[in-house]
């Protein structure tokens, strides 16, 4: 027999190249090696353009070479392996360049922050496109979920301590491609006491920002979802998912629970998830979208293999991945696009279909698919060759066959091209004798042995068979096959067995059950026994099942119960019905054989022991008089004291608190007592503790105290100690403002009762407590232990409660304050820095003793950023933070709005926002005959809205408003109303010639009357025409002089004592009360800056002066400037 050897074999790539990032030319290796038969030979492509290399040992390994400059290698490559059977290749890799990381020249950085305050050490590593690895060294202790190194290499502290002060925070950055380690310079970092550590913070996320994040991940790859959040005490985080459990994404928490990490992230984990950080002030969440996509993968790939010349060849090339990809054929690295048009050859998406194969067609065919997270490839060859045939089938086989039938002699062989197998049709006895398959051209052959058989004749027909009463059943006739005869009769379903009877032997111990099966009927495979205790309504059949073979079963019934069977047979064609059930058997009664389970104490109340069991099933009572006997007996004692009961529970009075008993509940029935149970300890109930803690000590540090005792003895507990309570009681001051009452703050801390130390934070600085302990069992607390009373050390104290101004002019301002809220000792002073934004030069202001401040010679063209804080011996306090500006003189309006009606005119406008409060008045005119100018009530500017009413219906009328000398403003209405009618008769009457007659003669009459005038002036005579001129003056005929309104010259204008400045926190009174505003404004602030105050001394504004008034808050909370250039004032309070 000849072997497959054959000689030539196409091109088969062993290995394969990855991308890669080269920091040197020693770095670049990419690998290509391939078998193949004759031994390939290999070239490289660079971005589609074919690379001057040369290979050497017969391997395709792709190395740097000559003196090129390394970034010159940079680009897209590509590998192929070649000899004559076809041309196999790689998929594409990218090769980055890249020099060595390093540092440039650093300048030590320096931190500083308050206690409790968080803060970010960053690292800021070379970029590269390798990611580094973050090392983060203080040379002293690791780091803890405090503080946690961030995806970024940033080092996030939630919330800083004293001890975290140091000068050698360490980054160091490993690129392991590059092999170098690069420590950046150390960081300090100084935190300065707070007292802000004992209010706390509520959690804010450092990383990420925002509410929600969307984060893309690759099947197979990992992903970290991060979350760091700030506050005091320390958050906890925890992680979700929105819609399913968490453990079935397969991820886990990381880095302190800091991190939610996917290994090798599956479809699974797409969805939605949220981190929630949280501590005893509040929580804050941050939501993720996770989208899982996929780079190509491969679900189905063509094999390689040998073709027979003529076969047909079909390639199946499937893949998948998020998107799908995109699969296209090359032959021999060549497109299939641009190879030669074979009619013989169909692509359809990833199947290539190759009829007729011939030589020529052995080549490799790559499978390339592509989506735009990457792609895959494979190389499979076909190869058409012609090979020895070899016969496979064993010799010397005998077959049989009937006369007429189809006889098949295997000759299966191998090689190319295929044999086939001999078939005999209508075979007959003379086909019968040897046959041999043989190889043309070869001396391989096998023999094959043929018996044909005569046909089966029947001796035999069906037989009787035996059916149930109203049963079905039929005969078949024999199916014929070689040699044999076959008779078939059926039956439906098997009878119930004949009858049923047990043993007269009924006690307790297993009796017997006979069915003897009837002769008649076709044999049973199995029996089923069922059986039914009756006595208890619980009682439901039970079945039990035995062999055929056997007509009896043993049972093991319960005592003191009535039962009833029936059986039921079952051969191969199914079960039969039930027997008729059976009389009723009683079994005889005997003792209990249990006991019963979970024997406790339930004692509540001191004296008492209520002891507790669970009852025994009603089935196992065994007999009549069932009940339970209960016994007890105190720990260490001899005599058991015992009753008998029907039900649990049992109360034992008389019995000392919180005392030790063995107990034990047995059933009983007439008969006796069944099996003696193992005593269990019971407690009788709980009483108030009888003492308290003693050697009580306290340790005071800053805001926090530790607090230690001695325990108290377990015989004065009087039941399970569950821990003490520290009870806490603070007297409060009224504070800084007399009148206020005295008050106290009370809170309790629970301690487990274990401990002998307890460490008590949030206390309040410079203040005075008490402290009393109880014990605390079930019952409840005990007395409370001596009063120790402690002092908390003077600290900084809190911001002023409130920062106010006032704006006397443009260029001054004075500042009025409320102490500290919370001094957290004896106040000696304040500190008050402010500069100009427009950095400007700043005035330096002492003041030891008042709480408010004048600041004079301030430019009335910029703001102010003022900072004020408070000073105990232990140092300054947090700033309040204001920003202010001071109020230019006020003018009226001039932006005026006007909606006229019958008898009114409303006049509306927008006040200055930095102007003051001015008085002034409306001077309106009648173009009528006789008109004369009328003046308005006192108008102030911020009123915003006027009505100026009393007019007459359809009448033209000047509005005038002045300020100084001169015209400020000035408008012409019309009011509505029939006067229009009526003035339009007039005209009309006006163009008759009697009534252009009568005027002639009164303006004649008028002129002589002016004549006498002048004739009596000129003797001496004194006629007062002024008020005649004045009312006759017609306004359009001629320019207002500067002394018409001299009321509003400037020589009565008056500035306000005390006016509010522009200020951040300023607001405008309420709509409905703006005309009564006064001299001043009380604006009030909370400790944080926001407004609470109301205006208060209002008052009307003095004519024609600037009067008091807010001005509209501009940017209402910008955010504070850092102190550059600024200088500050020490105002020191006097003992």
């Amino acid at each position: 027999m000849s072997t497959l050897c054959p000689v030539l074999q196409p091109p088969t790539l062993t290995k394969m190249p990855e991308s890669l990032t080269a920091f040197s030319l020693d770095d670049i290796m990419l690998l290509c090696e391939a078998t193949g038969i004759p031994t390939p030979s290999f070239r490289w492509v660079k971005d589609g353009k074919k690379v001057n290399w040369m290979g050497h040992n017969g391997s395709g390994n792709f190395t740097a070479h000559g003196d090129k400059p390394l970034s010159d290698y940079q680009g897209h490559y590509r590998c192929y392996a070649d000899n004559t059977l076809g041309t196999a290749m790689t998929h594409t890799v990218k090769l980055i360049t890249e020099s060595t990381p390093t540092l440039p020249k650093q300048k030590r950085s320096h931190k500083t922050a308050e206690e409790g305050a968080s803060v970010v050490l960053h690292c800021n590593p070379p970029r590269s496109s390798t990611i580094p690895h973050i090392h983060w060294m203080d040379k002293s202790k690791p780091w803890l979920e405090r503080v946690t190194t961030g995806l970024d290499g940033n080092l996030y502290f939630a919330n800083v301590l004293k001890n975290d002060s140091r000068d050698d925070y360490t980054c160091n950055a490993q690129y392991i491609s590059a092999r170098t380690i690069l420590p950046k310079e150390p960081i300090s970092l100084t935190v300065t006491p707070s007292n802000d550590v004992a209010r706390g913070r509520k959690p804010q996320l450092m990383q990420p920002q925002g509410p929600h994040s969307s984060h893309l991940a690759l099947r197979g790859h990992s992903l970290v979802l991060e979350c760091i959040p700030k506050g005091l005490p320390t958050p906890s985080v925890l992680w979700k998912r929105m819609d399913v459990n968490l453990s079935e994404t397969g991820a886990w928490t990381d880095n302190h629970g800091r991190w939610l990490r996917f290994d090798s992230i599956t479809q699974k984990a797409d969805g939605e998830y949220e981190c929630l950080a949280s501590n005893t002030h509040g929580s804050v969440t941050h939501s993720y979208t996770v989208t899982v996509e996929a780079e190509p993968y491969w679900v189905k790939e063509p094999p390689s293999l040998l073709y027979s010349p003529g076969e047909t060849v079909r390639l199946d090339c499937q893949a998948d991945g998020i998107p799908t990809p995109t699969v296209t054929w090359s032959i021999n690295g060549e497109p299939v696009a641009e190879v030669d048009i074979d009619p013989r050859r169909r692509v359809t998406g990833g199947v290539l279909v190759l009829k007729d194969v011939v030589f020529g067609d052995t080549a490799v065919y790559q499978c390339e698919a592509t989506n735009k997270h990457g792609n895959i490839l494979k190389n499979t060859y076909i190869y058409v060759i012609e090979l020895p045939a070899q016969i496979l089938s064993s010799d010397g086989v005998v077959y049989q066959v009937t006369e007429g039938g189809v006889a098949r002699l295997h000759c299966e062989a191998f090689g190319s091209p295929l044999l086939c197998v001999i078939q005999l049709f209508n075979s007959s006895r003379e086909d019968s004798g040897v046959y041999t398959c043989s190889i043309t051209h070869n001396n391989t052959s096998i023999t094959a042995h043929l018996e044909v058989l005569k046909r089966t004749v029947m001796l035999i027909g069906p037989q009787a068979v035996q059916v149930t009463r109203g049963g079905d059943s039929w005969l078949d006739y024999p199916l014929l096959h070689i040699g044999s005869v076959h008779t078939h009769a059926s039956l439906l379903r098997p009878p119930p067995p004949y009858w049923i009877s047990p043993y007269t032997r009924l006690s307790p111990s297993d009796p017997l059950l006979r069915h003897p099966p009837p002769y008649w009927i076709s044999p049973y495979t199995q029996f089923v026994v069922e059986v039914k205790e009756e006595k208890h309504p619980e009682g439901k059949w039970e079945s039990h099942r035995v062999t055929g073979d056997v007509n009896h079963l043993e049972l093991h019934l319960l005592p003191y119960s009535t039962y009833r069977f029936r059986v039921s047979g079952v051969n191969r064609l199914g079960r039969s019905d039930p027997s008729e059930i059976s009389e009723a058997y009683s079994t005889l009664p005997t003792v209990p054989e249990t006991y019963p389970l979970n024997v406790r104490s339930e004692s509540t109340e001191p004296g008492t022991l209520v002891i507790m069991w669970e009852e025994i099933d009603r089935r196992l009572y065994n007999g009549s008089g069932f009940q339970y006997k209960v016994s007890w007996r105190q720990v260490q004692e001899h005599h058991w004291s015992h009753t008998h009961v029907p039900h649990p529970p049992y109360l034992v009075n008389g019995t000392r608190a919180f005392s030790s008993y063995e107990m034990k509940v047995q059933a009983v029935n007439s008969l006796g007592e069944g099996p003696h149970p193992v005593p269990v300890i019971g407690h009788s109930g709980e009483d108030y503790p009888l003492a308290s803690p003693s050697k009580i000590s306290v340790s005071v540090d800053n805001s926090s105290a530790i607090v230690r005792w001695q325990p108290v003895d377990t015989h004065t507990v009087q039941g399970h100690l569950l821990g003490y309570k520290i009870y806490l009681k603070r007297e409060i001051k009224g504070g800084v403002e007399r009148g206020m009452e005295r008050k106290e703050e009370r809170w309790v801390v629970e301690v487990d009762g274990n401990k002998t130390k307890e460490v008590v934070t949030g206390l309040k600085l410079y203040s005075l407590y008490e402290l009393s302990m109880t014990t605390f069992n079930r019952k409840g607390e005990g007395p409370h232990s001596p009063t120790h009373p402690f002092r908390t050390p003077e600290g900084v104290p809190g911001p002023p409660a409130s920062l106010d101004f006032e704006s006397p002019s443009e260029t001054e301002l004075t500042l009025h304050w409320r102490p500290p809220t919370q001094p957290n000792g004896q106040l000696v002073g304040y500190v008050l820095q402010y500069q100009q934004i427009s950095d400007s030069p700043v005035e330096v202001i002492y003041d030891p003793t008042v709480t408010h401040l004048p600041l004079e010679g301030l430019d009335p063209h910029s703001r102010y950023v003022f900072y004020l804080r408070g000073r105990t011996s232990a140092g300054q306090g947090p700033p309040i933070t204001r920003e202010c500006a001071t109020l230019l003189d006020g003018v009226p309006p001039s932006n005026i709005s006007t909606v006229v009606g019958e008898r009114s005119v409303n006049l509306s406008w927008v006040p200055g926002d930095r102007y003051r409060n001015h008085s002034f008045h409306i001077k309106y005119l009648s173009k009528t005959v006789g008109g004369k100018w009328e003046e308005s009530e006192q108008v102030n500017t911020l009123q915003a809205f006027y009505s100026l009413t009393g007019l007459q219906p359809g009448t033209q009328y000047r509005l005038l408003i002045t300020h100084g000398n001169y015209t400020h403003w000035e408008d012409e209405i019309q009011t509505t109303g029939p006067g229009r009618h009526t003035h339009s008769l007039a005209r009309d009457f006006a163009t008759q010639g009697w009534f252009i007659g009568l005027i002639s003669a009164v303006v004649l009459l008028l002129l002589l009357l002016l004549v006498l005038c002048f004739i009596k002036r000129s003797k001496g005579g004194k006629y007062a025409v002024k008020d005649k001129e004045e009312s006759q003056m017609d306004s359009e005929a001629r320019p207002i002089k500067d002394e018409t309104f001299g009321e509003y010259s400037d020589g009565d204008e008056k500035r306000s004592v005390s006016q509010p400045s522009l200020c951040v926190e300023s607001k405008l009174g309420s709509d409905d009360s703006l005309a009564e505003y006064g001299d001043s404004v009380d604006i009030q602030f909370n400790e944080d800056g926001s407004f609470i105050g109301q205006y208060s001394g209002r008052g009307p504004a003095p004519t024609g002066n600037e009067s008091s008034g807010p001005a509209s808050p501009v940017n209402l909370d910008p955010p504070p400037p850092p102190i550059g250039p600024s200088f500050a004032g020490i105002l020191d309070r006097t003992s």
